[in-house]
């Protein structure tokens, strides 16, 4: 018996070995396939990756969960880009940007940081647009950072306090002992072809475009460090913007809201149909039959509201 479970053990003890061999293998390889688009920002020690394009007014565009700056640069950034200056950011703990608080980057943490990378980049006053979870950071910005920020286009916002609890992959990947037991696991096993599959998921009822898949990476989601920091950032999300909201009245930039009628993950009715009443002067865009991923699936409505903000804001 002594020797089964001996037997046994070794046997674990190699597979995990294996496991953590490909999961560096495999973090290294996405990390050579899709390196970084832009440069490193040093704010007080901490590396932020930003991609800059375009000339004119500042626009900062922050990405959602688990994601990074190539699901801007797919497709929105370059429309902004011919009329804009625009900053794409990969947020705290994805992307190339790297984490700072082992319990997870607040949303104000978050809004903090990038505003502080805008302004080494000569952003002093952008207008500063976000989608789902990066509308959380935005709204964070806008409302702790009023001095620094022009305008304020949310897309598909997760702004609302909600009702639904944090799904179970989510909640072990933001333990230690997830981190340390099933991230390396997924690193390691899930094949590529497995993530962009599920991407469709995220752009029901669209499906994700030709292309996306290869511009954005979905190695780089799956890192252990990206999964993990992603993960305590959801984790605290909820009581974050339900601190947060109270505050939403002080909010006195011009404010586009665009979002989907067919979003499944952030709904229109409970977010942006009650966050309009909140922002005073706020003004709401729905995109019919629209999923989670209009920076995507409709740029050119995304970058009409930036449009309209910088008009509004007398900066176009």
């Amino acid at each position: 018996m002594m020797r089964v479970g001996i037997m046994a053990l070794t046997l674990l003890v190699m597979l995990w070995a294996v496991a953590i061999w490909r999961a560096a293998r495999n973090e290294a390889r996405a990390e050579a396939a899709y390196p970084p688009e832009g440069q490193i920002v040093d704010v007080d020690g901490i590396p932020v990756h930003a991609v800059v394009m375009g000339e004119g007014p500042d626009v900062v565009l922050i990405h959602g969960s688990s994601g990074n700056t190539r699901d801007m640069t797919f497709a929105l950034a370059p429309i902004l880009a011919a009329n804009y200056r625009v900053i794409v950011f990969d947020r705290p703990g994805l992307g190339y940007s790297a984490s700072f608080n082992p319990d997870g980057e607040t949303i104000e943490e978050q809004a903090d940081i990038l505003q502080k990378a805008a302004a080494l980049l000569g952003a002093e006053k952008p207008i500063v647009a976000g989608q789902s979870y990066g509308g959380s950071v935005s709204l964070a910005w806008a409302v702790t950072r009023p001095d620094n920020i022009s305008g304020l286009v949310l897309i598909a916002p997760a702004a609302i306090p909600w009702e639904t609890p944090l799904d179970g992959f989510n909640k072990l990947a933001a333990t230690p002992t997830g981190n340390a037991t099933a991230l390396p696991l997924i690193t390691a096993f899930v094949p590529e072809w497995y993530v962009e599959k599920a991407l469709d998921r995220v752009f029901a009822p669209q499906t994700a475009p030709e292309g996306y898949a290869d511009h954005f990476g979905p190695g780089l989601t799956i890192r252990r460090s990206s999964m993990h920091a992603n993960a305590k950032q959801r984790a605290n999300l909820l009581e974050e913007v339900r601190a947060l909201q109270p505050r939403y009245g002080e909010i006195d930039v011009p404010t586009e809201i665009v979002h989907g009628t067919a979003d499944d993950t952030v709904g229109l009715g409970w977010h942006s149909h009650k966050l309009i009443e909140q922002i005073p002067g706020a003004e709401l865009i729905e995109l019919p039959g629209v999923g989670h991923m209009p920076q995507v699936v409709s740029a050119p409505e995304v970058a009409a509201a930036i449009d309209r903000a910088a008009q509004r804001a007398g900066l176009r």
